[in-house]
């Protein structure tokens, strides 16, 4: 699962590594309104905090064109209305809102998608990473240039470890293939990220209309919402001679900004806008590392939070139907997401958040644990699953590189994080499932360069069926060496709860 999923993962939740020595922590027919709502007075409509909403309907003109009548009278005002999935955000005073709203006719789910007011802003302490200095002397670069390596490759130990440096010299990834960063926005000025950016599929979509004016994509605040800019050097940082390489250094990237300013919170709202917006422009691919704020987990029993659930995964459906195959991060916090009950702490996060047991059968990462989406967990340099990510059996697709301080890389690698991009042309080391979701995202865009006619669902089998699995690990799990074991694995050689189908590889992506 932003700023790093921390989980946040942050996705974010909050970047996980935040600095180079830091740890991680980084339906159809036509409605009427009901006599409920029609009763709906002015006044009580202006009672409580302005919160945002989605609700959710048939599809049909007739439907959607009623509901917009009911939402005026309970005290609504339609910001957009996605009428092909069927999702309308709003905004609304009324504290009685949702519950009027859910009894109209043609609505299927509707709920407050934030529990702080719209007009809240609170600031978030990511800390800031240690930058790392690309080398510019001539021999230095000269040498790089003689290896066939960027400038920084030598320390990617992510890149040999899905073999994605013998894939660039087969094929780098084709041009016709868009990967869209949805995150916290792109600094598409980056050296390493300029020649593969694409402008024409990218937006703002926060508050769930998408703006396309230039440079709209880009991070509030270079300083704190670098982790969008670092997923995509991940992903597509072209070979160009300059800093690092993606894992499809040849396919285009695009950015979708869906954080808050301030907060970096990652609304329903936003998130439903991205999905549509990728799939009406073509997009091929889209990652995913966050979870949808202010709930770690979304509960179906839940109005408020079912309706999260119903518009984002209408969104993810509507796209995956277009074409673009959704990859995801697990988050990281160490979950067995298998496990008959977890405790979540951290939410709502907007907020006050207030412990609470979830029943994982119940109760969704969104948008990791919708259907459809490829789900990814983190891997270090030893090919062992992150300390920090989340696993289950039958939970996790694959699994990717997403950095342990723990595991140490075979020199001349110098850290066990991830080495990216970074606003104003930096570069730096974080960890997270934040980083292994981009390496899956990568290796599925080579996948649909060598397979141009392949549906999402074909890439997905791909993705599981070239993937090397290490199996689970002979010996007791202790990453940290405190002599505490931090997690069980289950399964086969073939699938279990730390690697899924197993780690995917890149050569294999664009050879067989």
């Amino acid at each position: 699962m932003a700023h790093l999923r921390s989980r946040r993962r942050r996705a974010l939740a909050v970047p996980v590594g935040l600095a180079l020595t830091a740890s991680l922590g980084l339906l159809p027919s036509a409605a009427t309104a009901s006599p409920q709502v029609a009763a709906a007075s002015a006044a009580a409509a202006q009672d409580g905090p302005k919160l945002s909403y989605v609700v959710n309907t048939a599809t049909d003109p007739g439907t959607v064109g009623q509901v917009k009548k009911a939402i005026a009278k309970a005290g609504g005002t339609v910001v957009t209305a996605h009428a092909k999935i069927g999702v309308i955000v709003v905004h609304s005073a009324n504290p009685d809102f949702a519950k009027t709203i859910r009894t109209v006719k043609g609505v299927q789910s509707a709920g407050a998608t934030r529990t702080a007011p719209l007009e809240a802003a609170a600031t978030t302490d990511v800390g800031k990473p240690e930058k790392v200095s690309e080398p510019r002397s001539k021999n230095a670069l000269s040498a790089a240039k003689a290896t066939g390596k960027e400038p920084l490759e030598p320390l990617q130990w992510d890149i040999p470890a899905i073999k994605a440096d013998q894939a660039a010299k087969v094929n780098p990834g084709s041009k016709k293939v868009t990967v869209a960063v949805i995150d916290t926005g792109v600094d598409d000025t980056h050296p390493d990220l300029a020649p593969n950016f694409s402008a024409k599929q990218s937006a703002n979509c926060v508050g769930g209309v998408p703006d396309t004016t230039k440079g709209a994509w880009r991070p509030y605040n270079p300083d704190e919402d670098y982790h969008g800019t670092h997923v995509a050097g991940e992903i597509a940082a072209a070979r160009n001679n300059v800093g690092v390489a993606g894992v499809a250094p040849g396919v285009k990237v695009s950015a979708i900004k869906v954080s808050q300013p301030e907060t970096s919170l990652f609304y329903a709202e936003s998130v439903v806008c991205a999905f549509v917006f990728a799939a009406d422009h073509g997009v091929e691919v889209t990652n995913n590392s966050y979870f949808v704020d202010p709930w770690m987990f979304n509960c179906k029993n839940d109005p408020d939070q079912a309706a999260i659930l119903d518009a984002v995964g209408r969104a993810a459906k509507y796209a995956q139907k277009k074409g673009a195959i959704n990859v995801a991060s697990a988050g990281n916090s160490n979950f067995d997401l298998a496990a008959k009950e977890l405790t979540d702490a951290s939410s709502p996060n907007d907020t006050t958040p207030a412990e609470r047991k979830v029943d994982p059968a119940a109760c969704l990462d969104v948008p990791t644990q919708l259907p459809g989406v490829v789900t990814v967990s983190a891997t270090g340099p030893l090919n062992l699953k992150s300390y920090y990510s989340n696993y289950g059996l039958n939970q996790i697709d694959v699994a990717g590189p997403g950095g342990d301080k723990y595991q140490v890389p075979e020199a001349p690698a110098k850290d066990g994080r991830i080495l990216s991009t970074m606003p104003d042309g930096d570069y730096a080391y974080l960890q997270g499932t934040s980083m292994a979701g981009p390496h899956v995202a990568g290796v599925a865009a080579l996948l649909k360069s060598k397979r141009a006619d392949a549906t999402p669902q074909e890439i997905q089998w791909l993705l599981k069926a070239q993937a090397d699995n290490p199996g689970c690990p002979t010996a007791p799990y202790d990453p940290d060496g405190d002599g505490k074991v931090n997690a069980e694995c289950a399964g086969t050689k073939h699938i279990n709860s730390f690697y899924g189908f197993g780690i995917v590889d890149a050569l294999d992506a664009v050879k067989k």
